[in-house]
């Protein structure tokens, strides 16, 4: 188990793709869009929310997801299957008490919240929220994990 404070997240990274990871820290409805359907899942607080960019990317961007997703509660967004932009992809988002990585599924198209995209290098990998931190199991030879803390500030100019 890895010791995870509310405002931390942790990086977990094999070559240039990764996975950032936190806590949700409140409980709340993760409503989920599919081109026919919504449905919400009740998040707990030791729940998960992980951000996966298979080809790499700007991890301040993956953390940005998944506040958007633990502070403003915002919907996950499912293509269909066959969607031209689930390539386009850079990042994939997923939340729920455990979520395992998978390299065989299309990016953006599944709304099972346990399954994440990640590249072949993370495949596999299994994180599970816990008290006080996350669990990972099946974690590659070669790959590491950080916590960090993301820092955003807004200043407002007046005109």
């Amino acid at each position: 188990m890895i010791p995870v404070l509310p405002d931390e997240f942790l990086h977990i990274s094999k070559g240039s793709s990764f996975l950032i990871v936190a806590q949700a820290n409140v409980r709340f409805a993760l409503c989920i869009e599919t081109s026919s359907e919504e449905f919400c899942q009740t998040i707990e607080p030791h729940d998960l929310i992980a951000v996966s960019a298979p080809e790499g990317g700007e991890p301040e961007a993956a953390a940005m997801l998944i506040e958007l997703v633990r502070c403003h509660h915002t919907p996950l967004i499912v293509l269909p299957g066959n969607h031209p932009g689930s390539r386009r992809l850079r990042y994939v988002v997923s939340a729920g008490p455990v979520i395992v990585t998978n390299c065989s599924i299309r990016r953006g198209t599944h709304p099972e919240q346990h399954l994440i995209c990640a590249s072949e290098a993370l495949s596999g990998v299994t994180m599970q929220g816990v008290q006080g931190g996350v669990r990972i199991d099946n974690l590659p030879s070669g790959a590491g994990i950080r916590r960090f803390r993301a820092h955003t500030s807004v200043e407002f100019i007046q005109n």
